[in-house]
């Protein structure tokens, strides 16, 4: 029985065992897997605003909204990187915003009712944003038409895109409405006492005259004052505000242009002159000048004086004729023939009315295809006389001209996109033709042709001179020679002393896109935050070597500061400058007061302290400065409280120790004070708008890590 007892007992704390590390695996199980989830998303997090997190993809979704929005407004298909980086930048903002001040609106139970909103819409009270899109350009004022007849599109034929941008408007008008009735509950509870407009009015009406006596800091020498380490570090902890600072790195690099060689610009030389008998003997000019030119042929007609003066020159003063070559000729790094191609009387500008029909990109096929055929019924629908205003106003999609049945008024060929300009130009008077544009089809019907002058065309063969395949791995492979030998930052820093480079420092931020001076340097700055202080940066692929641009560059990590208070060794130099400038003004002080002591003459006590006595006349006291000696607040207020006759104590200010005497005060007569007090409170509220979100961002926690994925 004892041993059946003791196999329980073993078997209880058996199983005891056996569970207890059941539901241990079951806990750590379950806290790795909420941990890989937490770090998945702590990878995929963009931001972190008093403890939300904001994921990558909603951020980029956002983005690319507004993107959708700007190729519809501006017709174009293809957005530009440095569009792209305002369209983010915009998109944060709006995300801080957002994130900031939504709960402070539910608390305060701020919200737009759709009343309102229809209201602001196409109401009696429309709002700004809608009046600058819908305004007639002639009369200035909103078109409700207009925006009848756009609302009733959206309703039935809209584009996903437009109806993206409709909403888009929405969403910022109402927000644009919910923060100016936040900004007016701010504003109702600010305003100027009685006492505050009665001493604004004294600085502002009175004026003094007074007597001083200037002893510079620099009249002592840094010798004659003692700083030792206790000066310098209470002097920090009582200043620690002062040396707050953004987050930055400081990078140093060395720069290897990718250059031609002489060789370079000989063989390119050498091969104009060998094509120039052929393009000479070319019966295409253009089609002979795109095959071999690294630029396209541009078909603008210019007048003489908007030719370059060579070509001015060769035409008017050498008389050169039709399928002439002038050159080669070298100019901005390349090298150039030119052939005189036509010649023709055009005008220097036209009248012109169109019909609009908005194309973009993102358009279905079949949408696209219905938009091309009522282009061209509306083209025919005008030759055969229907009325061109009245299509307009029907058809058109241009706002800016649809009020006025299109018409477009004179205009020059540079005042309109190029393929606009060349159908406007290119028509005969009352002709009429389609052009397409990044704004989408037009039917252009060109009315008056003014002022027709002689203009030109000229075919250019453009050959820039560009390092060949041979000059560039000759720069490469010292390039790379040196980023081999040199992958230390002191062997870094030698190299560049012995082979007398030129070596350049760069500070920049988390999220700034170029280094001065370098374009498209992004990727440096992303290294630069990833690298540890001392360290060569490398790219994604591990290589020290940065091609950006026409460039190598090799860069090294020299500091990392980190947001907040710098460190006390790197603000040193700086502390020790003003602990200085306190002892000299201590030791000024110290010896204007032993002078002081029962002197009642300024003139003497100037003699005493080895310096002069200066006047400043007809000071007002709304001012902080001195003339012809600079900002000095604490002697204005000096002189400001100092009764006339008396001398004052010493005065520590920016430049100097001042001693100071009243001459004269002359006092305003009274004014309305009711005014002074609406006039302060209005620039109290008027601040009141910029600095309200301003504090509540800078009492945030904001942890911005766009700098992971741009």
């Amino acid at each position: 029985m004892a041993t059946l007892q003791k196999i329980r007992n073993r078997a209880g704390l058996l199983v005891a065992i056996v569970i207890g590390l059941a539901l241990v695996a079951f806990i750590l199980g379950d806290m790795f897997r909420s941990g890989n989830t937490f770090f998945q998303r702590r990878q995929t997090e963009i931001a972190d605003i008093n403890g939300e997190s904001f994921q990558y993809l909603d951020f980029q979704r956002k983005v690319q909204e507004l993107g959708d929005i700007y190729e519809l407004n501006s017709g174009e298909s293809q957005i530009d990187e440095a569009t792209w980086i305002q369209l983010r930048e915009q998109t944060w903002q709006e995300l801080v915003r957002d994130a900031l001040m939504e709960d402070t609106y539910d608390d305060l139970g701020i919200s737009v009712s759709t009343d309102e909103l229809y209201d602001m819409v196409q109401g009696s009270n429309i709002h700004p944003i809608v009046q600058q899109i819908f305004q007639n350009q002639n009369t200035g004022q909103v078109d409700r038409g207009a925006i009848i007849r756009f609302l009733k599109n959206l309703e039935l034929g809209a584009t996903p895109q437009q109806r993206e941008y409709w909403l888009y408007l929405e969403k910022q008008i109402v927000a644009s409405r919910i923060q100016s009735k936040y900004n007016n509950l701010i504003k109702k509870g600010l305003y100027a006492t009685n006492e505050e407009a009665q001493r604004s009015l004294d600085e502002k009406n009175s004026i003094i005259s007074f007597n001083y006596i200037a002893l510079p800091y620099t009249s002592v020498a840094d010798s004659q004052v003692v700083v030792n380490e206790n000066d310098l570090e209470n002097y920090y902890n009582e200043h620690k505000e002062e040396y707050k600072q953004e987050g930055s790195r400081k990078i140093e690099y060395v720069v290897f242009p990718i250059d031609p060689s002489d060789q370079d610009n000989l063989d390119t030389e050498i091969w104009m002159n060998d094509i120039k008998s052929d393009f000479e003997l070319a019966e295409d000019n253009i089609q002979f000048a795109n095959s071999n030119s690294d630029e396209s042929f541009d078909d603008t007609w210019l007048g003489l004086e908007e030719l370059p003066a060579n070509i001015n020159y060769w035409i008017s003063i050498q008389n050169a004729e039709i399928n002439n070559l002038f050159g080669p000729y070298f100019e901005n790094g390349s090298y150039k023939l030119a052939k005189y191609h036509a010649s023709e009387m055009r005008p220097d500008s036209v009248e012109a009315r169109h019909i609009l029909i908005r194309v973009t990109a993102s358009d279905p096929q079949d949408v696209i295809q219905s938009k091309v055929a009522l282009a061209d019924s509306l083209k025919t629908a005008v030759e055969n006389g229907s009325n061109f205003a009245a299509l307009a106003r029907e058809f058109s999609e241009d706002e800016g001209s649809v009020v006025n049945g299109g018409e477009l008024g004179l205009f020059a060929h540079a005042q309109m996109v190029k393929p606009f300009s060349d159908a406007a130009f290119n028509n005969k008077e009352s002709e009429v033709s389609i052009a397409e544009s990044q704004f989408g089809l037009h039917i252009i019907q060109t009315t008056r042709r003014v002022a027709e002058v002689r203009k030109y065309q000229i075919v250019y063969l453009n050959r820039v001179v560009a390092p060949s395949t041979e000059t560039y791995q000759g720069i490469y492979a010292e390039v790379s020679k040196f980023a081999s030998e040199n992958t230390s930052q002191e062997d870094f820093n030698n190299a560049i002393v012995e082979q007398n480079l030129s070596k350049r420092t760069a500070t920049v931020l988390e999220n700034d896109r170029v280094i001065p001076g370098i374009e498209n340097s992004r990727v440096i700055i992303r290294s630069a935050y990833d690298a540890k202080e001392g360290d060569i940066l490398v790219d994604v692929r591990e290589s020290s070597i940065f091609e950006i641009g026409d460039n190598f560059i090799i860069a090294t990590l020299v500091d990392i500061s980190e947001k907040g208070i710098s460190n006390f060794d790197d603000v040193r130099a700086r502390i020790e400058l003003a602990v200085i400038r306190e002892k000299k003004a201590e030791y000024l002080i110290d010896k204007a007061s032993g002078v002081l002591n029962g002197e009642n003459d300024i003139i003497v006590i100037a003699q005493e302290l080895g310096s002069e006595v200066n006047t400043a006349q007809n000071i007002n006291f709304s001012l902080v400065s001195i003339p012809n000696v600079g900002l000095e607040p604490a002697v204005i207020g000096t002189v400001a409280s100092l009764e006339e006759g008396k001398i004052s104590v010493p005065v520590k200010g920016n430049n100097s120790v001042y001693i100071v005497e009243v001459t004269e005060t002359i006092v305003g007569t009274i004014a309305n004070i009711a005014s002074e007090q609406q006039s302060i409170t209005q620039n109290i509220a008027y601040r009141a708008d910029l600095q309200a979100y301003e504090a509540i961002k800078n009492a945030a926690e904001i942890e911005d890590r766009r700098s992971k994925f741009y």
